[in-house]
């Protein structure tokens, strides 16, 4: 089996709600992904896939969609407050944690036909979450 693996740096915010540590409070990270993609032969040039279309549609995504943004549960009651001040946020259907926003990535790049093993999202430079499908 060969792999590939790009990593993609990005700013985000969230909080999450019914929650009482720290992190129930809006906060931002500087977050670090690691997508993984596996073959189990290579390409005519070969390659699993090349680095620049991997950045070229997945960190494109990520700075289009996910960089800067507040990531916040459909629920959060400060919604009407940043639609009102016309602030950039993105709502999921859960929890922005680490490990849904690395699924939401793994997703998004399935969705684009990337054979993607694994998303790894370092929220901070100690703590990381995983998601892989079949694992």
């Amino acid at each position: 089996m060969y792999s590939v693996t790009k990593e993609i740096h990005f700013c985000y915010g969230h909080r999450l709600l019914h929650y009482s540590g720290k992190c129930k409070h809006l906060h931002g990270h500087n977050g670090r992904v690691e997508v993984e993609l596996r073959a189990k032969t290579l390409d005519k040039r070969s390659m699993v896939y090349d680095f620049s279309d991997i950045s070229r549609v997945i960190k494109t995504w990520i700075d289009k969609v996910l960089d800067h943004t507040m990531i916040l549960n459909e629920k959060d009651p400060i919604l009407p407050d940043l639609k009102r001040r016309k602030e950039r946020f993105m709502t999921i259907k859960t929890n922005p944690t680490a490990e849904t926003i690395a699924k939401l990535i793994y997703d998004y790049a399935v969705s684009q036909g990337f054979p993607v093993y694994r998303v790894t999202l370092w929220e901070t430079a100690s703590s990381f979450a995983t998601y892989r499908e079949n694992a």
